[in-house]
């Protein structure tokens, strides 16, 4: 039924990574170069192979510890010759720019994309400790349709939004902290086999609970960490992506949709964006919740990624508390392996291209002691709110 389906037409053929520190040493532009030059050979291609870019947010925020480097300037080091690039901030979140590179290839723009997504958040932190706070007044932030109506009134950081609705979902369906606290637990004993991850200490329910509370009912620990960093994949046209030295790994299925008024208080307080997104991503494909071996979730706070697994059928919406419970489905062993580099909360902020790294080092059996058993369909989302994506991704 779906065979004509665009997307399917799109593979990922490559991914590279450059180090990942808090902070790192290393300038931005060349975090940016390690991770796309390790795509690029990953890849069995060259630079001059790659005749799209794409980047999220791109060069609208260059210079910023948010989006240091973007599509312009990595054009103009790797001298690459493109018939496309892209960035902007609006769209479906930090998994736009492979949305719109896999757009390009199957509208023909392009035959192999470059995805890139540098972050360098961990040094910003070193200038100014407010450098990534909402308060922190800039022209992007301000004119930005959505928090120009949240920042005046002392909005200081996403989390003061996200804890709402984490209230929201306790109270709606008994979430208890104790089950929450399963995320940042299992996620942290995933980054403990992860030799990139930032925080690798052992954690305990007690460690957890003795954490700050950052704003009610969120603790620290419920929060992602900064860092430094570039990721990297290289997208191709999946026919030739066949004579790669890697198995082609499909973009089965997209989920972009917002079906509901872009603000987070007019949608659902226990789903936001997360419900349209998955309705449109398992509506693109012939495969079903049950297919999915791995989930890589955005936890940019440790509620969102309990709204994924819910809102993408992974479990039951309002059972997410109970799933959890215990951290055993989702170890490394459990019935859905989840964030299994250990995610933002312990691997460190890649913001939303680790989840799609990590998902296809799990497809290609090289994730060493984190690896899972034969894994072959792994869901893929990022974000919150109403900025939210997600990508079903199979090892052909």
């Amino acid at each position: 039924m779906f065979d004509q389906v665009r997307e399917k037409g799109v593979a990922i053929t490559g991914i590279g990574q450059s180090e990942v520190a808090r902070p790192s040493l290393k300038t931005p532009l060349r975090l940016s170069v390690d991770a796309c030059m390790e795509a690029i050979n990953d890849a069995g291609l060259k630079p001059s192979d790659i005749d799209g870019v794409a980047c999220w947010p791109g060069d609208n925020n260059n210079g910023d510890g948010f989006s240091p480097v973007g599509p312009l300037a990595l054009k103009s080091v790797l001298g690459l010759d493109v018939n496309w690039f892209g960035g902007g901030y609006e769209g479906p979140g930090p998994l736009a720019a492979v949305i719109n590179g896999a757009m390009a290839i199957a509208s023909g723009l392009c035959n192999n994309v470059l995805v890139f997504r540098t972050i360098a958040e961990s040094s910003a932190r070193l200038i100014s400790r407010d450098a990534t706070a909402l308060s922190k007044k800039t022209l992007g932030r301000d004119s930005n349709f959505m928090w120009q109506w949240v920042t005046p009134f002392n909005v200081h950081s996403v989390i003061n939004i996200v804890a709402m609705y984490a209230g929201a979902h306790f109270e709606e369906y008994g979430t208890t902290p104790e089950q929450l606290a399963q995320i940042p637990l299992t996620l942290r004993k995933h980054a403990q086999l992860n030799p990139k991850a930032v925080m690798r200490t052992p954690m305990t329910m007690d460690d957890y609970m003795a954490s700050k509370m950052i704003s009610t009912p969120l603790r620290m620990f419920d929060c992602d960490v900064h860092c430094d960093a570039s990721t990297a994949i290289v997208l191709s046209r999946r026919e030739a992506a066949r004579d790669g030295p890697n198995p082609p790994i499909r973009i089965e299925a997209i989920g972009a949709a917002m079906n509901q008024p872009y603000y987070w208080d007019q949608v659902d307080l226990t789903a936001m964006a997360t419900a349209d997104v998955a309705r449109m991503m398992w509506s693109r494909t012939d495969l079903k919740p049950a297919d999915v071996d791995t989930a890589q979730l955005y936890d940019g706070f440790s509620i969102l990624t309990l709204m994924w697994l819910e809102n993408l059928g992974l479990c039951p919406v309002g059972e997410g508390g109970r799933f959890i419970e215990g951290g055993h489905n989702i170890g490394l062993t459990g019935v859905m392996p989840l964030n299994t580099n250990g995610g933002q909360l312990s691997g460190g902020r890649t913001h939303g291209m680790g989840y799609v790294h990590e998902a296809c080092t799990q497809l290609w059996g090289r994730g060493g002691g984190r690896q899972i058993n034969d894994p072959h369909v792994a869901a893929v989302a990022a974000g919150g709110g109403p900025l939210a994506g997600s990508l079903l991704l199979v090892k052909d």
